[in-house]
């Protein structure tokens, strides 16, 4: 099988996770070799977002999720692509390393770019602004089992495990639509 290729570069952590991409598809990677990035790693990163474009592909963790944030801070309109914890989990270790060349597949197929000033609702499909009572009445928050719901839905619409505060802000940040977000439910059930 042909394996399919990746234009932008992906931003992992390491170079196992460098490793299980090369294996899943047809794709360049940076390294940032944990948190503490070099000067020389972030110019690197700097020139991939303003040529190819970047798709920030971190371990579904904290440390992850810390250097996403550190990531997306600096480049705004990098695509994210979201990895299931329990698709990324092997004796205890948790890393996209660790992950199925389809999963990976599958995370990275449904990486999504932030809503922003360049994108317009015509683009997007959705001008939907997701709050709290949307979560409640989805039971996604404030009920037994919205936890695992919200994994369910999260791993649906490719945005990943997140808490109820964190995934309402996916929601919105990525311009997910109120009928995906409906699709994503009746599927999971």
């Amino acid at each position: 099988m042909e394996k399919k290729r990746i234009e932008q570069i992906i931003v992992v952590e390491g170079r196992d996770d460098t490793a299980a991409i090369l294996r899943s598809v047809d794709a360049v990677t940076i390294e940032t070799h944990g948190y503490g990035i070099r000067p020389s790693t972030w110019d690197v990163i700097d020139k991939a977002y303003e040529t190819a474009g970047i798709i920030i592909f971190t371990d579904p963790d904290t440390a992850g999720e810390q250097i996403r944030r550190r990531l997306a801070e600096r480049y705004p309109n990098a695509e994210h692509a979201f990895l299931d914890r329990s698709l990324a989990e092997k004796d205890g270790d948790i890393g996209i390393e660790n992950a199925s060349p389809e999963s990976i597949r599958e995370a990275l197929a449904k990486a999504h770019r932030p809503m922003s000033a360049d994108r317009t609702v015509q683009e997007t499909g959705s001008a939907d602004v997701f709050t709290r009572d949307d979560l409640f009445r989805w039971g996604l928050d404030g009920m037994p089992g919205a936890a695992r719901r919200r994994q369910e839905v999260g791993s649906r619409l490719g945005i990943g495990m997140a808490s109820s505060k964190t995934f309402l802000r996916r929601l919105n940040h990525f311009g997910i639509s109120r009928e995906e977000v409906e699709t994503a439910l009746r599927d999971s059930k």
